[in-house]
């Protein structure tokens, strides 16, 4: 229900912003949030606040010690920033909350043997079943940052960029097994979760995750 609430939150503050009684400006984003899009409102000569999204499907290869992984990255950000332009310019300091909806799906692979080896224990595929798991992490996440550009202050067409840090704390991993031998499972269970732990060390280090994002922006 929080996620709810503060995804309407965040379009509120978009809706309101674009009625307000000021130069209103719009961007179109590319970076490492995915394609998206962002609406600035000025609230003071040097103080802007700033809405916006992020969505991009991305797929790669990856493994653990043992398993190799089919990861499929989703990135899912909603945000609602604070800019501070500490010299009247174009540079800017940026901070704010995200609704963070990113994870990753990963889909366990079988060697070039047909087979798993899982906690020092081998399993053939057809034993062992599928193995499926996610990566979680905070959904709701702080972001600082520092920028260039005013598109509030740009007449017209302007470019903008951000360089940030998106805290969204230690990944969470679940890894599972479907469709297992029965006559298996139960062993197959403990080395399921060993093998969770190792994944787990795999990903520690995404708990702050890079912004760097260049846009395009228009001047209403």
């Amino acid at each position: 229900m929080k996620q709810q609430h503060l995804i309407a939150a965040l379009l509120a503050g978009m809706f309101c912003a674009s009625q307000a009684q000021a130069e209103i400006a719009i961007a179109a984003d590319v970076g490492t949030t995915g394609v998206g899009a962002h609406l600035s409102v000025p609230l003071q000569s040097n103080l802007n606040a700033r809405f916006g999204v992020g969505f991009l499907n991305y797929s790669y290869d990856s493994s653990t010690d043992d398993v190799d992984y089919k990861l499929k990255l989703k990135l899912r950000t909603f945000d609602a920033l604070l800019d501070y332009f500490p010299m009247d310019g174009a540079f800017r300091v940026s901070a704010g909350v995200v609704y963070n909806g990113n994870k990753i799906d990963a889909k366990g692979k079988p060697n070039k043997n047909g087979s798993y080896t899982l906690n020092g224990n081998t399993y053939t595929a057809a034993s062992a079943g599928q193995l499926d798991g996610t990566i979680d992490f905070r959904k709701v996440a702080p972001y600082i940052g520092i920028g260039w550009g005013n598109p509030v202050k740009e007449a017209g067409w302007g470019i903008s960029s951000d360089i940030g840090v998106l805290f969204q704390g230690s990944p969470k991993t679940a890894l599972r097994n479907t469709g297992c031998d029965p006559l298996v499972c139960a062993a197959l269970k403990t080395d399921v979760a060993a093998e969770n732990d190792k994944l787990a060390d795999k990903v520690k280090d995404f708990k702050a995750y890079p912004v760097l994002r260049i846009s395009a922006s228009y001047r209403f």
